[in-house]
């Protein structure tokens, strides 16, 4: 099994691009959309487009790439793209941070700080926590 890590950022126009620097024999793996649902979408078509690339030049796909994981990691404005029934207030408030200032991270016009960021992936990883330990 091979592991390639991928970042989700939103760019300038309000456009999602997924990269990584991994490689397998040479091909490179990138995705592109107007959500973060689309760029997956398309990332993944790269790691099929990679596969036939290898095929055409003549060479076999390493086996430990037959099945591939991804770990994505988000920049703001995409992890509320992609996890969108989220409500940005309520996250802030259960984070402590300033509701109008999560709403700025949110839509990609301000960066949050280090500090700012460990307080969202903390409350990130309390929430999944808590979805896991339910039961109905």
């Amino acid at each position: 099994m091979k592991k390639i890590t991928a970042i989700i950022e939103r760019n300038d126009n309000n456009y999602y691009q997924i990269s990584s620097e991994d490689e397998i024999m040479d091909c490179c793996f990138g995705g592109y959309g107007y959500s973060v649902d689309e760029a997956k979408k398309d990332f993944y078509r790269s790691i099929e487009e990679a596969k036939e690339i290898v095929a055409e030049r003549g060479e076999e796909w390493p086996e430990e790439a037959e099945e591939i994981t991804v770990e994505f990691k988000y920049d703001i404005p995409s992890f509320f793209n992609c996890f969108d029934w989220i409500n940005a207030s309520q996250f802030a408030k259960r984070a402590g941070i300033n509701e109008s200032q999560m709403r700025q991270y949110k839509s990609g016009i301000a960066s949050a700080s280090e500090a700012t960021m460990r307080k969202i992936v903390c409350t990130v990883k309390k929430m999944g926590a808590e979805l896991q330990s339910v039961e109905m």
